[in-house]
């Protein structure tokens, strides 16, 4: 997923994006922990798209505080 398309979100989207990512995350893991994961980069590439989700909406909250 790219920024670009994260920022063109609003904070309600952004929120509801992340907590479906968290999910994916926690899927993911419990995969890996018992061996059904197919490719582990997905873990990192979850986590990443988290971590763009996050900074995304501490952007949207600064430029609410400044206005």
């Amino acid at each position: 997923m790219k920024a670009s398309e994260l920022r063109k979100l609003n904070a309600k989207e952004l929120n509801a994006k992340l907590k479906d990512l968290k999910q994916e995350l926690f899927n993911l893991r419990f995969q890996h922990a018992i061996n059904q994961l197919d490719n582990p980069h997905k873990i990192t590439d979850v986590k990443r798209d988290i971590a763009r989700v996050l900074t995304i909406l501490q952007e949207k909250a600064a430029e609410e505080a400044n206005a």
